[in-house]
């Protein structure tokens, strides 16, 4: 019954409600505990042994206080040293459980890669494991990057889409349990079976729509690979997969399926239908000249089937970030 219903979803708000007191409760004491210790190592009022000291007079104490032996209490000395002048992410920090700043503060080494993935664990609500995914791929790195490489087609899209922060320049589907020779069915078999790795991997924002989703235009029926709707977008995202590089050709059959949602499935409040052309590989320049005269909402994005060295990753970024500089001072 609907009024069931409602009443589980005022328990369910009520216990997040406490779930998120209560944690952000527990980062303050952390947070103030790791202060303390700060301050009395920095002025050398106390020495490296009086935090062995002062463990195991917690334990003697208080026997039930789990996590404040010598390792966790230096983990809230190093987690107040790292954002002590980080006041923007010091409220981020309590968003987000003791498990997950953990993980980013180790994790994440750059203060913009910590400030991504707190973001980023506070929207989605990560599990751990989600968000060890995340970091091992390098998501931070690579959307980084993408925003750079897809600026171009970026500028085709309306500026109420945000879809800079939406979609990636490469994919990464190291989760996939693929033959070494595949096909193009094979792949999509793979991506539907894994769905939930691949939403993961897309954002949580998109919602699975079909596999092989018929069109029919006059009397001919044309399937589009993979269909999604992404909520914040409001708008359908139609994936082709290709396992070669990318074709001209390919935008064309991108561009009849999205004239074809929008003219027979899109509903009225909806934004135009969004396409990604998913390849094994691409040449920029031939993008950018496929690109540069269309009107459509079309990217073009490659897919990996193993994780990029995150080693590779940072060098690109740095790279970047020196193009960047370069660029500044002409």
């Amino acid at each position: 019954m609907n009024e069931f219903k409602h009443i589980l979803g005022i328990i369910y708000k009520a216990r997040n409600r406490a779930f998120e007191k209560v944690n952000e409760e527990l980062i303050n004491l952390y947070w103030q505990v790791g202060e303390h210790l700060y301050n009395k190592l920095e002025t050398k009022e106390w020495g490296s042994k009086v935090i062995d000291k002062l463990a195991k007079h917690i334990k003697e104490e208080q026997p039930q206080l789990k996590g404040f032996n010598r390792r966790g209490l230096y983990r809230m000395k190093q987690f107040y040293e790292t954002y002590k002048d980080q006041t923007d992410l010091i409220e981020m920090t309590r968003k987000v459980s003791w498990t997950h700043n953990l993980i980013i503060m180790s994790s994440a080494k750059t203060i913009e890669g910590k400030e991504f993935y707190l973001r980023l664990s506070a929207k989605e609500r990560y599990s751990k494991r989600e968000l060890d995914r995340q970091i091992a791929s390098g998501f931070f790195e690579r959307t980084m990057l993408s925003n750079e490489i897809v600026s171009p087609v970026v500028t085709q899209f309306k500026e109420s889409y945000n879809v800079s922060s939406v979609f990636k320049d490469t994919y990464l589907f190291e989760f996939l349990d693929l033959p070494e020779k595949y096909t193009e069915n094979d792949l999509k078999k793979a991506l539907i079976e894994n769905l939930k790795q691949f939403i993961l991997e897309l954002g949580k924002g998109f919602a699975f729509m079909g596999s092989e989703y018929r069109l029919q235009v006059g009397m001919e029926d044309y399937y589009i690979d993979l269909l999604f709707y992404h909520r914040e977008l409001q708008c359908m995202v139609c994936f082709e997969l290709k396992l070669g590089k990318f074709h001209p050709k390919d935008l064309g059959q991108v561009n009849f399926y999205l004239e074809a949602l929008d003219r027979d499935v899109k509903l009225a409040h909806e934004n135009p239908s969004v396409g990604i052309i998913l390849c094994s590989s691409k040449d920029k320049q031939v993008v950018e000249y496929a690109l540069s005269r269309s009107l459509s909402p079309t990217l073009v994005s490659e897919y990996k089937t193993k994780l990029i060295p995150k080693i590779l990753l940072e060098q690109k970024m740095q790279e970047l970030f020196q193009y960047k500089e370069s660029e500044e001072d002409v």
